[in-house]
C-alpha cells in the first residue's frame, strides 16, 4: 500500500514528487515509457526559472529527479499503468509489466505524446527517416536536407535545432503565417538554412528501401504538388494526452485531456498535474 503514487516522471510529476516527498509522504513515481517527459526531447530550455543561460532539457529533468530522490521519493522504472480503478479506496493500478499497485492517493501526470498526420507512409518509414523528435534523431541527418511540418513554437524550435545538422530545413505550414510566438517565428523565418513552404500540406512521404528520399507537398490554394528532396521528415503538429488508462474513470474533454478543478479531479484523492490536463498553455 502506497501513500502517494505519481504516474509520470515529467516536469509536473517530478515537481509533485519533490513536494510530497518533503511532506514525508514517501511518493512512488511510475516513470512510464518516457522518463523525464517531453523536456527530454528538447535541447536548450530558456524559460525555466533559475537558469539565466538556459539548460539542456535532459539535464534539467535529471536534476529534478535527483532533487526528489534526495527527499525520499521512490521510482519505478521500465513500467507503466495499463488500467486504473478509482472506484474505491485503495485505488488499484494495473501495470503493464509488474504487479498491481494499491494507493491511498494518486497524482496523474502522464503528459502528452507527439501526433502524426496519419499517413501510411509515416508508419512505413518510421525510424527510417520519419520522426517526431528532432533532438532525438537530428544528428542522423548531418549535411542532408530535411522537412518538418507544423506552425507552432514546437515546430520552430525543432526546425532551429535541425539547422545544426541538416544542410537545409524546409518547414511546411498550411497557412501563410506561423502560429508560433513572434520571437520564435522571426528567428525561424529569418534563419538562412530554413526555407518556408507556405500554404502547403504534406501529400506523401517518398522513399525506398534505404528510407525517406523526399516529401511531396500540395498547395492548399492551387492543388499543385511539388516534390522536395529530403532524407528526413519530422512531425511537429501537436500532442495527444496520455489518458487511455483512465478511460471511464476520470472526466475528459473531446480530445482526451483530463477535466479538473485546479488539480482536483471528480474523485476525492485523485489529482492531476501538467500537460495531461492542460490543452491550452501546455507548460
Amino acid at each position: 500500500m502506497e501513500k502517494v503514487v505519481i504516474i509520470g516522471a515529467g516536469a509536473a510529476g517530478l515537481t509533485a514528487a519533490i513536494y510530497t516527498a518533503r511532506a514525508n509522504l514517501e511518493p512512488l513515481v511510475i516513470e512510464g515509457m518516457q522518463p523525464g517527459g517531453q523536456l527530454t526531447t528538447t535541447t536548450e530550455v530558456e524559460n525555466f526559472p533559475g537558469f539565466p543561460d538556459g539548460i539542456d532539457g535532459t539535464e534539467l529533468m535529471d536534476k529534478l529527479k535527483a532533487q526528489a530522490e534526495r527527499f525520499g521519493a521512490k521510482f519505478l522504472q521500465y513500467d507503466a499503468v495499463a488500467k486504473a480503478d478509482f472506484s474505491a479506496r485503495p485505488f488499484k493500478l494495473e501495470m503493464m509489466a509488474g504487479d498491481p499497485i494499491e494507493a491511498k492517493t494518486v497524482i496523474v501526470a502522464t503528459g502528452a505524446t507527439a501526433k502524426y498526420l496519419g499517413l501510411e507512409s509515416e508508419q512505413k518509414f518510421m525510424g527510417r527517416g520519419v520522426s517526431a523528435c528532432a533532438t532525438c534523431d537530428g544528428a542522423f541527418y548531418k549535411d542532408v536536407p530535411v522537412v518538418i511540418v507544423g506552425g507552432g513554437d514546437t515546430a520552430c524550435e525543432e526546425a532551429m535545432f535541425l539547422t545544426r545538422f541538416a544542410s537545409k530545413v524546409t518547414l511546411v505550414h498550411r497557412r501563410d503565417q506561423l502560429r508560433a510566438s513572434k520571437i520564435m517565428a522571426d528567428r525561424t523565418i529569418n534563419h538562412p538554412k530554413i526555407e518556408m513552404a507556405w500554404n502547403s500540406v504534406i501529400d506523401e512521404i517518398l522513399g525506398d528501401d534505404s528510407g525517406v528520399t523526399g516529401v511531396r507537398i500540395k498547395d492548399v490554394n492551387t492543388g499543385e504538388t511539388k516534390e522536395i528532396p529530403a532524407s528526413g521528415y519530422f512531425s511537429a503538429i501537436g500532442h495527444k494526452p496520455n489518458t487511455e488508462a483512465f478511460a471511464g474513470q476520470l472526466d475528459m474533454d473531446e480530445v482526451g485531456y483530463l477535466i479538473a478543478n485546479g488539480v482536483k479531479t471528480k474523485i476525492d484523492g485523485v489529482y492531476t498535474a501538467g500537460d495531461v490536463s492542460d490543452s491550452v498553455y501546455r507548460q
